[in-house]
């Protein structure tokens, strides 16, 4: 079984740019929510408490702001989740 490392998402890919060091901590959050049933769902329900364990050892650099949008965030799917925290984000 293949396992997923962060280290996949720290490089911009096919010539388009990325803001890496903005973004990263936002993409490793979503990252672990796909591939970990058990981290998914402790994001749904309790979202102070993922931010704060991280996921496999790893904290998520998110800045203040995001980490207030995530924490406030309730939803029932990872869906509705991530379209919740893209419109918190792009009303700032």
């Amino acid at each position: 079984m293949a396992m997923l490392t962060f280290d996949a998402y720290t490089t911009p890919t096919m010539g388009f740019r990325q803001n890496t060091a903005r973004r990263t901590g936002l993409h490793r959050l979503f990252a672990a929510a796909v591939v970990s049933g058990q981290f998914r769902e402790m994001l749904l329900q309790k979202p102070e408490e993922a931010l704060a364990k991280g996921y496999l050892g790893q904290a998520f650099a998110l800045t203040d702001h995001e980490s207030s949008v995530i924490k406030s965030i309730r939803a029932e799917n990872l869906t509705d989740f991530a379209q919740k925290v893209n419109r918190a984000l792009k009303s700032v």
